[in-house]
């Protein structure tokens, strides 16, 4: 079994990390693209024109299933890329988890990238699954980039921000930007208020993870023995994990596995 995940960067290790721990034994091509990151600040129609070449670059290697490990690319690319690649390669895309985390009621804080902050689609997402509950968007100004380059200065004064940003009241964090999920332990340890319940932070990695496998008819199978290789495109070159994401724990799971 072999599954691929495209990204412009190292926003996809978490749903790297989730795949792992379901099937170990699966081979994993990572598709990232340096050379046009980061996708945010392209319009649409350029956004998805490096959507699809680091999917081509995916797909030259034959996975099972293709998971589009970025909110922004899923927003304005998975039709393209369905269209190109269905239906031989399966493609999964990444929405934030807005809906399950309005089943616990709120008060809910979405944080996401300033561009996707307050845009039609999500705005969208929560008018279709969060009715009725108290949802704050919160604009996390700078702390994609700052993920991407492990840059601890910015990635505190980031959470800082972000966390200044969030009610006093909140519950529930969506984490609306895959590359967020690396940081969970500091975002909830920014977020949580005294007295409050303790908060509860909802990303996409797991699920994502599980559909991709539901989408070609395969198991969990996490006590597998045997461990898959991982191969790392750059821009479509094979190349090695960048060094940023060797600074967090999903990363680290991949450094010592083989390439394909």
């Amino acid at each position: 079994m072999k599954i691929a995940l495209m990204d412009s960067g190292i926003g996809l290790l978490a749903a790297t990390a989730a795949v792992r721990r379901l099937r170990p034994d699966a081979d994993i091509v990572l598709s990232l693209d340096p050379d046009g990151m980061p996708w945010g600040p392209r319009t649409p129609q350029d956004l998805t024109a490096r959507a699809v070449a680091v999917a081509e670059a995916a797909a030259a290697h034959r996975p099972d299933v293709l998971i589009v490990g970025c909110n922004t690319a899923t927003v304005h690319a998975l039709p393209t890329l369905r269209a190109l690649l269905e239906p031989g390669i399966p493609v999964i895309g990444t929405v934030p988890a807005i809906k399950p985390a309005a089943v616990g009621g709120g008060p809910v804080a979405i944080w996401a990238t300033p561009a996707t902050t307050g845009s039609p689609y999500q705005r969208g997402l929560i008018q279709d699954f969060a009715g009725g509950v108290a949802v704050t968007e919160v604009p996390c100004w700078g702390l994609a980039e700052a993920v991407e380059h492990a840059d601890e200065t910015a990635i505190d004064a980031a959470v800082t921000a972000a966390a200044a940003l969030t009610p006093d009241e909140v519950t529930t964090v969506v984490l609306g930007c895959t590359h967020y999920e690396l940081l969970a332990d500091r975002i909830r340890a920014a977020v949580q208020r005294p007295g409050n319940p303790p908060l509860v932070l909802y990303g996409s990695a797991d699920a994502v993870a599980a559909q991709a496998l539901r989408r070609i008819g395969a198991r969990p199978e996490p006590e597998a023995t045997t461990l898959g290789s991982v191969t790392i495109l750059l821009s479509g070159r094979e190349g090695p994990l960048p060094t940023p994401a060797l600074t967090y724990e999903e990363g680290r799971l991949l450094q010592a596995v083989s390439r394909a």
